[in-house]
């Protein structure tokens, strides 16, 4: 069962929102945590922006590589610092 923008909570709705704003965030890593498809999160994002971020959101993923897993090369050689806390579903674990 797909959760709909009205099932998630605000918090969920300002994550999801945040993670694609974020160059880096596949839209595969959004299905995976909310089980929104790319065309959910696109009728999502253009429901909860303004018009203005809309149309500057949509230029800025537009064929960009790095929103899509399969067109983007080395997803898995990603660097990471020793010192970056690791996230579990949006929960900054404890050291």
């Amino acid at each position: 069962m797909k959760p709909q923008s009205h099932e998630l909570s605000q918090d969920d709705l300002d994550r999801l929102i945040e993670m694609a704003w974020e160059d880096r965030t596949p839209f595969d890593a959004i299905e995976a945590q909310f089980g929104l498809p790319e065309s959910a999160v696109i009728k999502l994002l253009r429901a909860h922006l303004k018009p203005a971020s809309w149309r500057r959101w949509r230029a800025r993923v537009q064929g960009r590589a790095t929103k899509h897993a399969a067109l983007s090369a080395g997803v898995g050689e990603r660097f990471k610092s020793d010192q970056q806390r690791s996230i579990t579903h949006n929960r900054i674990s404890k050291r």
